[in-house]
């Protein structure tokens, strides 16, 4: 209960904030500010919506690659994978109240999922209930994951290997929108939600891994009772971008059998800084993500209790021609860094680090016929060193596209 009083204050005082804030929206220039896209907005700033001219809109998006990669100068050669197909469907069913969902069909059929499923009644744009299956507002990416915004073919590490991405949840809370002026939008998101759960640990993967404890069971029941609390807050301005801070934290371990506590309660906690900007015609985006989960003593070198993670992509537009029947093609160079640390800390017996880490680095070429498409070729060199200190180079080439549908 303490975990539950403890957190529930920040849903009432983020509820709070907003109908404060409420009277800011009255003074403010929103009809300057209504064409601005936050973050917040993207899983309805989809092309499909709207384009049916009623009520329901049918889209998705399609994306496939080709993937060559060596290992130190040992290849498994040329391969092609349809890596998503996803299929959204949204209704306006009244004047406030919408529903929202996805399904994701992932490497063929190997894996389907239904991603979203959220309905959202709003009393005013600055306070918003939701309910459903709904994206965890942590970090920048799990909210604004769409292949086809993107210039590069994989996801960035920290995105799915700190952060779980993409985390859907079934949960309940607020989000809302407030505008100042005619440059500033304020955007605040805040959810009770299932939580994840025991594959945090202890996993075919010898380590920590946070994606081991997103399971389908989480959208049927709490495992232990307790409620995770997620929120963000973004600070969008008109011209030069955004930044969000935001957070997770939960009780992730069964601890209760038949009502008689059998475990610690043993927590994990996720803090993440995101940010777009725009420098002329540069886009540099990017997130950072740390955990912080609370692992039995005798099991802290191998199971990592803190993990670190960013990403950093620099998107310069080269040009914009005329290609076949489309007049503003745009030609991009792109780059990224990625880098992801497993397990932060030192072992006992020996003081030295542990390892546990990669570093990446990524170039690429993207080739945009219109906004909602794009074809890329990305070239990737990661050095991976193992948790006592070796390492190895994996690099390859990938071309592929995605498209809104």
């Amino acid at each position: 209960m303490f975990f539950y009083r403890n957190y529930m204050r920040y849903i009432y005082l983020l509820a709070l904030l907003a109908v404060m804030l409420f009277s800011v929206n009255l003074f403010a220039n929103t009809d300057s500010l209504q064409n601005i896209r936050t973050t917040q907005d993207a899983v309805y700033r989809r092309p499909f919506i709207g384009n049916l001219g009623n009520s329901t809109s049918i889209g998705g998006y399609a994306e496939a690659n080709t993937n060559y990669f060596s290992q130190s100068g040992v290849s498994e050669g040329f391969s092609m994978e349809m890596r998503r197909f996803n299929l959204f469907v949204y209704s306006s069913i009244s004047s406030r109240i919408k529903l929202l969902a996805e399904l994701e069909f992932e490497h063929g059929t190997e894996e389907i999922a239904l991603e979203t499923a959220m309905l959202d009644f709003e009393i005013d744009p600055a306070l918003v209930f939701r309910g459903g299956i709904i994206l965890a507002p942590i970090g920048g990416f799990n909210q604004k994951h769409d292949s086809p915004l993107y210039e590069f073919i994989d996801r960035p590490m920290v995105s799915t290997q700190i952060i779980p991405a993409t985390l859907s949840e079934m949960g309940f809370g607020v989000n809302g929108k407030l505008f100042f002026g005619e440059s500033f939008i304020a955007t605040y998101d805040a959810y009770l939600v299932n939580g994840l759960r025991d594959g945090i640990i202890l996993n075919s993967d010898g380590r920590t891994l946070l994606r081991r404890g997103r399971v389908m069971e989480m959208f049927e029941e709490s495992h232990n009772g307790v409620p995770s609390v997620t929120g963000k807050i973004a600070l969008r301005h008109r011209q030069y971008g955004e930044i969000g801070i935001s957070a997770y934290r939960g009780i992730y371990n069964s601890f209760r059998k038949e009502g008689i506590d059998v475990d610690e309660r043993r927590a994990v906690l996720i803090t993440a800084l995101d940010y777009s900007l725009a420098i002329s015609s540069i886009t540099i985006q990017g997130e950072v993500a740390m955990n912080t989960i609370d692992v039995p003593a005798n099991l802290k070198e191998i199971n990592g209790s803190k993990q670190l993670g960013f990403y950093t992509d620099v998107i310069f537009p080269v040009t914009t021609f005329t290609m076949l029947d489309y007049a503003n093609t745009v030609l991009n160079l792109n780059a990224r860094i990625d880098y992801i640390d497993y397990n932060i800390g030192t072992f006992a017996a020996t003081g030295g680090n542990i390892g546990d880490e990669v570093t990446a680095l990524s170039f690429g070429v993207s080739l945009r016929p219109t906004t909602t498409s794009v074809f890329r070729v990305n070239y990737r060199n990661s050095n991976i060193v193992d948790i006592v200190g070796n390492s190895v180079v994996n690099k390859g080439i990938q071309f592929g596209f995605a498209t809104y549908f």
